[in-house]
């Protein structure tokens, strides 16, 4: 027979104060049964069963005698009464939902039996106890005298050293998932010598001596062994000592840094041949075939985590230049790029080059941002004329045009200036503490990680980032707690101000007065051409030029605003997945208003670009049927693995 506690978060909690003795294995066995009330009613000896129980000295002749039917005395219950207490689900004695087979077992024996319920039987009987979540912190020597037990489960409690001494030596299976271990050495001091299954996952350890205490001379005769979710790093070391476990059939060492590594699962299954299931994954034979030989090699592979970050589409970006106003001959001029941000984990043993992408505009302006000017009609390509000609009418034209007229015409201009692009160059300790108080604070990354951010592209409909970022990390233990914490991705928006350095010459009498003289001049050549004469060459009415913008701009620092920012979870790469892919969704933050105002833009620029081609019509948009789409982001990370010998050998070989 076995015995399962079931834990406080399973069912209600046990009533009742702490008692001397509690944090112990065998107090909370104790505190259970004591919750089962195997000694009170309906269950035990009592009033309501004692003529059961005299002796047969006290009993007349007549309750000797047989009888058709079972016959109780006034006041007392019978059997039967007494079990459909316990098992009806609306009584008031019944078992908690939650209860198992056993605990239902041991009430209907104290009713059938209850001089049975002794603790000489209780330490007889059991042949598992299951102590879950019980805030337990010692594992005492009481439990030597549970002489049967063979299943001893200790899961989510607080205990971070084990006496080996005070196992029972008839331990088959041992779990101790979800405690305070950081290290194996207490069990080995006097481990249970027929052990067959020992659980330590999601524990606490850590250090390259963990492998010494996984070898045959303390356990031989392992069939299951899971080590799941601890920070062990150095697979070499771990797999030359789980080779010495000859019996060893079921492994499980996902979750840990060493895990991470691309070759982890070839180099395991060619290291240990007689190993039947890896991290709940059957080993095929095609497995086998393709790592054959690695581990003969393994020493030489470098202990590297390998990730690739792809950001690709942004949709539903609200486009802010049709609000500002239009810019006057001494500006400003407004730019407006958008990208993407993510932290991701810094490998302290291997710094970055300047150029892996990582965010530089937050402490200092990238070199690759560009004021962005609006395109002038000789500019813009055929193919974009045509592309955008194809979806607007005149109509539609005409009633954006008047929608925008009445709510002013400075709104449909977007960003003018001049048509050479500007370096930002990098900025001063003085400027850096400027730019500092214009960040928004979410845009600063998490400790021990490094914000890495996309190009900046212009607004579109769709803007495509196209990035794609590949991190190589030797420092496995804090790269583990960050993927458990996840990663941050945020779409920023980064607001330009530009500003002539020379302002545009403004009237003066001097320039008065040269206006005169060629006002005198003009008149003589019109004398000149009355008495036949012809005009000299250069001389010659030539087309008035449009006027120039400024070329020379100073740029205002960068004033970045955040449009979408959310967690995107990674531990799926911790538990073994090999990919992570997700659209992160911020919601709305489009209006009809600035839709509106974008098309109008558009169409007011198509009459200046394609003035010969004929639209064609669009449907305008109408609040009835406005469904704008939200801003999202694509986000992809992917954990590198190798999937053959060659490959591991080729790309990790020191």
């Amino acid at each position: 027979m076995e015995a399962s506690y079931k834990s406080e978060s399973e069912s209600e909690a046990w009533p009742g104060t702490q008692r001397p003795g509690t944090g112990t294995v065998s107090a909370a066995v104790r505190e259970h049964l004591r919750k089962l009330c195997l000694r009170e009613f309906p269950c035990g000896a009592g009033s309501w069963n004692k003529s059961r129980f005299l002796p047969q000295t006290w009993r007349t002749w007549r309750e000797l005698v047989p009888k058709e039917e079972d016959v109780v005395s006034p006041g007392e219950e019978t059997v039967e009464a007494l079990l459909g207490l316990v098992r009806s689900p609306h009584s008031p004695w019944a078992l908690l939902n939650d209860s198992n087979a056993e605990d239902s077992f041991l009430r209907e024996l104290a009713i059938r039996n209850p001089l049975m319920i002794t603790d000489t039987f209780f330490y007889s009987y059991f042949r598992s106890l299951r102590v879950v979540d019980k805030e337990v912190t010692l594992v005492d020597k009481d439990l030597l005298k549970f002489l049967k037990l063979e299943e001893l489960v200790l899961s989510a409690n607080r205990i971070k050293e084990v006496d080996a001494t005070n196992l029972p030596p008839t331990l088959k299976v041992l779990e101790l998932y979800g405690n305070e271990i950081s290290s194996m050495e207490c069990l080995c001091a006097h481990p249970p010598a027929s052990l067959q299954h020992l659980g330590l996952g999601h524990n606490k350890l850590l250090g390259p001596l963990e492998s010494l205490y996984v070898t045959a001379d303390h356990w031989p005769n392992l069939v299951s062994l899971d080590l799941g979710f601890n920070d062990l790093t150095d697979l070499q070391s771990m797999v030359a000592s789980l080779r010495t476990l000859r019996h060893l059939r079921l492994l499980v060492l996902q979750g840990n840094p060493l895990a991470l590594v691309p070759y982890y699962r070839g180099l395991t299954i060619d290291s240990l041949a007689q190993l039947c299931v890896l991290d709940d994954i059957t080993v095929s034979p095609n497995e086998k075939h393709l790592f054959r030989g690695l581990s003969l090699n393994g020493d030489l592979l470098a202990q590297e985590a390998q990730f690739v970050v792809t950001i690709g589409n942004i949709r539903g970006v609200l486009d802010t230049s049709v609000l500002d106003p239009e810019p006057g001959p001494e500006g400003p001029f407004v730019a407006y790029s958008y990208y993407v941000t993510y932290d991701f984990v810094r490998d302290e043993e291997g710094e970055a080059d300047e150029d892996t992408g990582e965010l530089a505009e937050i402490v200092k302006p990238s070199p690759s941002s560009e004021l962005l000017v609006e395109e002038s009609p000789e500019e813009v390509g055929e193919d974009v004329i045509k592309d955008i000609v194809g979806g607007v009418t005149e109509e539609v034209e005409g009633s954006l045009e008047s929608e925008v007229e009445e709510s002013g015409e400075s709104e449909l201009s977007v960003i003018s200036g001049p048509s050479t692009v500007l370096q930002t160059p990098r900025a001063s300790a003085e400027e850096l503490a400027k730019l500092r108080l214009r960040i928004d604070p979410r845009l600063c990354p998490s400790p021990g990680t490094v914000l890495f951010n996309t190009t900046h592209k212009p607004w579109a409909e769709v803007i495509p980032c196209g990035y794609e970022m590949q991190h190589s990390l030797r420092d496995l233990v804090p790269l583990k707690a960050f993927l458990l914490a996840g990663t941050t991705v945020t779409i920023v928006e980064e607001k330009i101000l530009s500003w002539p350095v020379v302002l545009p010459a403004v009237d003066s009498p001097l320039s008065a007065k040269r206006g005169k003289g060629e006002k005198d001049k003009k008149g003589k050549e019109k004398d000149r051409k009355g008495q036949g004469e012809k005009e000299p060459a250069k001389e010659r009415k030539v087309p008035k030029k449009k006027k120039e913008l400024p070329k020379e701009l100073r740029q205002d620092p960068p004033i970045l605003q955040v449009l979408g920012r959310g967690l995107v979870i990674l531990e799926p790469l911790l538990a073994g997945e090999p990919l992570v892919s997700t659209v992160c969704n911020f919601g709305m933050v489009r209006t009809l208003t600035s839709d509106r105002l974008t098309l109008a833009r558009d169409s007011k620029k198509i009459k200046k670009v394609a003035k010969k081609e004929k639209p064609k019509a669009v449907n305008p948009i109408y609040e009835s049927d406005y469904h704008p789409e939200p801003l999202t982001v694509e986000v992809q990370i992917q954990l590198n693995q190798c999937r053959s010998a060659e490959e591991a050998l080729r790309m990790f070989a020191v």
